[in-house]
């Protein structure tokens, strides 16, 4: 049997969309990746476990994504301009992808490296 999954559901006319938390995380860990300058993801601490993705989820009361996520980043490349294009990056692509709202994205630089 598979694994449990979570699941962020929307309810349309037709039927409900089920969307996977690992897809979601899949969305952003892409667009996090594709910011010039970012060089890998980090590690993201979640309780006593770490996310390989470096990307973590959760929905706050109003059902709206919030996203945080660890970066490695070029060395050369301004932290805080990297910073707000990851955030932009991560919100425009899971909402023009799962029309859904994301709330914020909180960037943690962990590393930087010398090259790619």
């Amino acid at each position: 049997m598979g694994e449990f999954k979570e699941y962020i559901t929307q309810t349309q006319a037709d039927g409900a969309i089920h969307i996977s938390q690992e897809v979601i995380t899949a969305i952003a860990a892409i667009a996090v990746c594709e910011v010039e300058g970012v060089c890998t993801l980090g590690n993201v601490q979640s309780g006593k476990k770490s996310s390989p993705k470096g990307i973590r989820m959760t929905v706050n009361e109003k059902d709206e994504i919030c996203i945080e996520c660890s970066v490695v980043t070029l060395y050369g490349y301004s932290v805080v301009e990297l910073a707000k294009n990851v955030q932009e990056s991560v919100s425009s692509a899971i909402e023009s992808m799962t029309a859904l709202t994301v709330a914020s994205v909180d960037v943690n630089v962990c590393g930087i490296s010398m090259k790619k």
